[in-house]
């Protein structure tokens, strides 16, 4: 293998090291959102504009640049707002008297003795990942600086690619080519999740929203449970589990008959959505559930949340990276 591509390898994984252990994944992300977007609309622009395909290449550029930083608006709002994740805490600790007196002796032996319990239960949990939480992005100015920086590297590294050489160094092409890879890796994985999660969401806002009342049963915080469910659905088969278990939660509090159907009901959507993940993310990433969940466990422990927030991308570009030097 010529030296340039050894050291385009060097220096990508140089690079994950850094953006793992100081924590700028959420710039990576959002570069590389604004890359893979520009990049696809780009191509759909006719080459007959002539002088106007720098301006219309301009637009697509701010209409990616705003799309992104209003994704990144709409998730700060519901992690910090009052009215999203954050009212989940009291709505659960109101819930747990209830779910305490509708389920078994035997069970109930494992549950906290009294909301003040489980407020304190979680707030220690909190306290002990706040290191990870904060890290990976809720923490104010310091995110806010890391997206902005982020959007502006993937709208310069797109302007690169499309008004590329034809003839640039060997090194300088071989880091162009980790960095398409990358882009591949990034737009095979995130947005098959976004698919997948898309739908789970929609199955699960036609049970919370229209099944349940139709029956006769109204939970707390509908929307919020929707909106909990897309976010946390973005993350393969964990998220899911995620957002099943504050639901069947909260379905307890209600009864143990709306509890066990609720139970039932996001089996199935868990079934589904493990068909969903070997069909398509595995077919796009060439990659079984059971590897995507493993490269999560493994970088988890080692880098934390953030860690398992990057596991699928960084796998599916290293395993394509594998492929394409034929060795696997």
């Amino acid at each position: 293998m010529p030296v340039p591509f050894l050291a385009s390898y060097l220096l990508a994984g140089c690079a994950v090291l850094i953006v793992l252990v100081y924590h700028l994944l959420s710039a990576v992300i959002a570069g590389l959102a604004v890359y893979v977007l520009t990049a696809k609309l780009a191509r759909r622009l006719p080459t007959r504009l002539g002088r106007g395909h720098g301006v219309a290449l301009s637009g697509i550029i701010l209409f990616v640049v705003l799309l992104v930083a209003g994704c990144f608006a709409g998730l700060w709002f519901f992690v910090q707002s009052h009215h999203g994740i954050a009212a989940l805490l009291p709505t659960l600790a109101e819930r747990l008297d209830d779910i305490r007196q509708t389920l078994p002796p035997y069970l109930t032996e494992y549950l906290p003795d009294s909301a003040d319990d489980l407020r304190t239960y979680l707030a220690n949990l909190l306290r002990e990942h706040s290191k990870d939480i904060t890290h990976f992005g809720v923490s104010g100015a310091k995110i806010l600086a890391h997206v902005l920086l982020g959007m502006a590297i993937g709208s310069i590294a797109v302007l690169h690619r499309l008004k590329e050489d034809d003839n640039p160094p060997p090194l300088s092409a071989a880091l162009h080519l980790r960095l398409r890879s990358l882009a591949d890796a990034f737009d095979r994985v995130v947005f098959a999740q976004v698919q997948i999660s898309a739908l789970n969401t929609l199955l699960t806002a036609l049970y919370i929203a229209v099944i349940l009342p139709l029956c006769g049963v109204q939970l707390p915080l509908k929307s919020i449970l929707i909106l909990l469910t897309f976010i946390a659905g973005l993350l393969p088969v964990v998220g899911n589990l995620i957002s099943n278990t504050v639901i069947v939660l909260i379905s307890l509090g209600v009864s143990s008959a709306v509890g066990g159907a609720s139970v039932g009901f996001l089996l199935l959507v868990h079934k589904l959505e493990y068909f969903l993940n070997a069909k398509i993310v595995g077919s796009r990433v060439d990659a079984s559930a059971w590897e995507l969940l493993t490269a999560m466990l493994v970088m988890e422990a080692i880098f934390g949340l953030t860690g398992m927030v990057a596991a699928p991308v960084i796998y599916a570009w290293l395993k394509s990276e594998l492929k394409a030097q034929a060795l696997v």
